[in-house]
């Protein structure tokens, strides 16, 4: 019995028992098809929710006030440690590796204009915002070079907020009152949308010193500092941290870099798509035990073959292998189905459901596809061994 014969005497009897090469092929078909539907998903939310971090730029450093890395405990809310100003932020356009930096502020405000009033959220920024943050404007222009401590009392309005005050009229030129402020509109932004829940669009940009006295605050809730790309974000943080210890004569601030965020929050997005992941693979356990199952039947049943074979002159290695070629062939066979009918499902879904984000990481449908060849030869190699050990002589001898 040659190699050609072993293959040929291996298919012929997976065509001949269509019902239990279907069943054997399912279970593995069903696992390779949860797995990549979980994994797809898994890595389409992983994609969507960095994207939405990374929309406003990765090389942007956040300075807040309080010192919260401390080895003693927290310093407690921003009340008990100094404020940062928009001094501050002046003063760290001085840093070798400064690009843009912004002091910001935010509040909710009720706004006029034409009759109408509305409450949104209100944004206290510097001239830099809109290019530190990947911000676009459609119409007018953004908040001028004026001097950060006495500037004009100019707003930007978001395109919800100019569509529900204004219509389709031209906003530029109008005043809007601000709380107790007015405020003469200059331009307004292009449509963002929500981002991480937060609705851009309804908003209202003025200059950070305005705003403070808009909220009656005193200092600036954060500094926002775009540093040079490509620059070793350590040096960067160790240039923030020398110019506001020489201000303020202590560390009372912290510093978060974004690029670290970022990486915290990849890493846990990985082990949460890992993790859908082995979740998908219990179907294929399962698949695996159906198939050891189904190959250990088929061994019962085929006692007297398997007789005959070795009485012709097979060897038990060459039963082994027939027994374990078709469990793998099995196996690829439904693993290929499975990546087949899984992916067809996510293509479905990102077609028919536009918000789901869908994306089938190609790295872990290799994976689970030599994952479920390896349990078609795992499956079989007990079968095929018990089938190796049987005497030929007894084995004819059953009906």
């Amino acid at each position: 019995m040659n190699a050609a014969d072993t293959f040929r005497f291996a298919f012929r009897s997976l065509t001949a028992h269509r019902l239990r090469t279907l069943l054997s092929a399912s279970g593995i078909a069903i696992g390779m098809a949860a797995v990549i539907l979980l994994t797809a998903i898994g890595d389409g939310i992983q994609r969507f929710v960095l994207s939405e971090f990374t929309q406003f730029g990765t090389n942007i450093v956040t300075v807040t006030p309080g010192k919260i890395n401390t080895h003693g405990g927290s310093l407690g809310a921003i009340g008990s440690a100094r404020l940062l100003t928009i001094e501050d932020g002046i003063a760290l356009k001085q840093s070798r590796y400064a690009q843009y930096t912004n002091a910001s502020v935010v509040g909710n405000a009720e706004i006029r204009a034409q009759g109408r009033s509305r409450r949104v959220t209100a944004y206290g920024q510097g001239p830099d915002f809109a290019d530190a943050f990947n911000m676009q404007v459609e119409i007018g222009q953004f908040l001028p070079q004026d001097d950060p401590r006495n500037p004009r009392a100019y707003a930007v309005l978001g395109a919800k907020v100019r569509t529900e005050l204004f219509g389709d009229a031209n906003p530029l030129g109008a005043l809007l009152q601000v709380g107790g402020s007015r405020f003469r509109v200059i331009g307004v932004m292009a449509p963002k949308g929500n981002v991480l829940g937060f609705d851009l669009d309804d908003t209202v940009f003025m200059p950070t010193a305005r705003a403070l006295e808009v909220f009656n605050r005193q200092g600036v809730m954060e500094i926002n500092f775009s540093y040079i790309p490509d620059i070793p974000i350590d040096a960067v943080v160790s240039d923030i941290r020398r110019i506001l210890v020489a201000r303020h004569g202590r560390e009372d601030f912290t510093v978060k870099p974004q690029q670290q965020m970022l990486n915290t929050l990849s890493t846990v997005l990985n082990v949460l798509k890992f993790a859908v992941a082995a979740l998908g693979g219990i179907s294929l356990v399962v698949g695996a035990i159906g198939m050891i199952t189904l190959m250990h039947i088929a061994v019962s049943e085929r006692v007297a073959e398997i007789g005959l074979l070795t009485a012709l002159g097979a060897t038990r290695a060459r039963i082994r292998i027939i027994f374990l070629l078709e469990s793998t062939v099995l196996s690829t066979l439904g693993g290929l189905t499975g990546l087949a009918v899984g992916a067809g499902i996510a293509w479905l879904l990102q077609l028919l459901i536009s918000g789901l984000p869908v994306n089938i990481p190609w790295n872990y449908v290799a994976g689970a596809l030599c994952i479920s060849m390896l349990i078609g030869l795992m499956a079989g190699v007990v079968p095929a061994m018990r089938a190796a050990k049987l005497n030929p002589v007894d084995a004819l001898r059953t009906d």
